[in-house]
């Protein structure tokens, strides 16, 4: 059963979906009732079975998330993650690929309906390259939300230089700055 602040959100996921592989939101999330959207880049490879967007999943970069949002002081049932290309694009069994500009496109169309679902948002976080796409698309659907960029929070970039998780932290804790508002 689909939680109450969770509805709005798993009808769009459904429409999103169509025959592609889509990951469900984050039932302890805050849902339709979040302050703060982390928009990440797409889902990663993972196995089969129910996939969830969400800080609990067994990957370095839910790790470094959990960490992050801890650190600065945001309320988990204040957010909400999803990814620009919301749909899992790896084969099974596949290591992550390079998103296509296509793809890239396709998955911002779909972002402007989901900002729409979320009324009490203040604050988008775009994390990372592909995210950081999303600008525009983020200022036009929703004038007066608050837009942070940070780095994307995958060990990968985040061993890169000690600068990459200031710049993540410094991010999260003006948004932090930004809810406490």
């Amino acid at each position: 059963m689909t939680p109450p602040h969770l509805l709005a959100l798993e009808e769009w996921r459904e429409r999103v979906r169509g025959d592609r592989r889509v990951p469900h939101f984050d039932p302890l999330d805050g849902g339709d009732r979040a302050r703060l959207l982390l928009l990440l880049e797409t889902p990663g490879p993972g196995g089969a079975g129910p996939r969830y967007v969400s800080r609990d999943n067994p990957t370095g970069t839910a790790r470094n998330l959990i960490r992050f949002l801890d650190n600065a002081g945001i309320a988990r049932a204040d957010t909400v993650i999803w990814n620009a290309v919301p749909w899992i694009v790896h084969a099974d069994g596949a290591r992550n690929r390079a998103l296509r500009v296509g793809e890239i496109r396709e998955g911002l169309t779909w972002l402007p309906p989901l900002l729409a679902l979320l009324p009490r948002l203040g604050v988008v976080v775009l994390s990372g390259s592909v995210a950081a796409r999303a600008d525009a698309v983020v200022a036009q659907a929703r004038p007066g939300v608050h837009i942070l960029a940070m780095p994307h929070p995958s060990p990968t970039f985040v061993c890169t230089s000690p600068d990459v998780p200031r710049r993540i932290a410094a991010t999260l804790t003006q948004a932090a700055r930004l809810l406490a508002r």
